[in-house]
């Protein structure tokens, strides 16, 4: 199907669930851009091929293995606080600003975000809020697999930034310890990866659905793979306000614990944004 049909459908969709209509932006040969009922912006990412990890990178990055995923739409940004707060009643960051990333995040409130958004849209949630467990075949908002993470950062790249080589150009595209000041901004305001996705590098860590494994890598399967069964952390991704340089490269892999309740031990600069299947 071309990616016009696509969009078309993704579209249709929307308007019959009460997601949003087209804000008329596109980018360059790439995915379309539409907006959703709460206040978020989202892209269409095609299907497509890509090399997982890199032999570049620390243990758990490796081997780089080619990885097929189907088309899904995600946040064109990380949630902001404006809209977790709309959603949800509150506001957990650390940093009060409505335009800034929410932070301070766990993973298990970044679910239950999901599932509320989706009711407000009349959408079929995907957690179970006894088990946690994703159902992907539901129309809902949930959190990207990691493979789907990657895949929307690299845009077409198989450079170590989605940008390209040179770790300089980063203070561009993203905030990190070299020009963040110590804290998060105001979400989109760096340069967006090829296919319009903006934050994809630094700012806040942003959680996947996947359990981490180290060594999952090394088992995983090639068509849609989404990560252990089980496990005692989850996985987060592209960096933050804090990171390096280094560690904001595409491929970097970080993980944290998914369910602690005192906001005092969750970090202020886990954040996240969503995805939905083209379903």
């Amino acid at each position: 199907m071309r990616l016009k049909n696509l969009f078309a459908a993704a579209l249709m969709m929307g308007l019959l669930s009460g997601c949003g209509r087209p804000t008329g932006q596109s980018q360059p040969a790439g995915p379309q851009v539409f907006n959703t009922a709460c206040g978020m912006d989202m892209v269409s990412i095609p299907p497509g091929r890509f090399i997982m990890g890199s032999n570049e990178g620390a243990i758990d990055t490796k081997p780089a293995h080619e990885v097929k995923v189907d088309g899904f739409l995600m946040d064109q940004c990380e949630v902001t606080q404006e809209v977790y707060q709309r959603v949800t009643g509150t506001n957990p960051s650390r940093r009060k600003h409505p335009r800034n990333p929410v932070e301070q995040v766990t993973w298990s409130a970044a679910a239950k975000f999901c599932n509320a958004r989706s009711l407000r849209e009349g959408l079929k949630p995907c957690y179970d809020t006894n088990t946690w467990a994703c159902d992907f075949s539901a129309n809902g908002y949930r959190l990207p697999t990691e493979a789907e993470w990657e895949y929307a950062c690299r845009s077409g790249s198989a450079t170590p930034f989605y940008f390209g080589d040179n770790a300089g150009e980063l203070k561009s595209f993203a905030w990190f310890e070299g020009n963040a000041q110590s804290g998060p901004h105001p979400a989109a305001q760096r340069k967006p990866n090829a296919w319009g996705l903006y934050d994809m590098a630094g700012n806040v860590w942003e959680w996947c659905n996947d359990f981490y494994g180290a060594k999952y890598y090394r088992e995983s399967p090639q068509d849609n793979p989404r990560g252990p069964k089980q496990g005692e952390k989850r996985v987060l991704r592209g960096g933050a306000w804090s990171s390096s340089a280094a560690n904001c490269a595409s491929w970097v892999r970080n993980c944290d614990e998914a369910g602690l309740t005192d906001v005092c031990l969750t970090m202020d600069s886990n954040g996240f944004r969503c995805v939905r299947g083209k379903n």
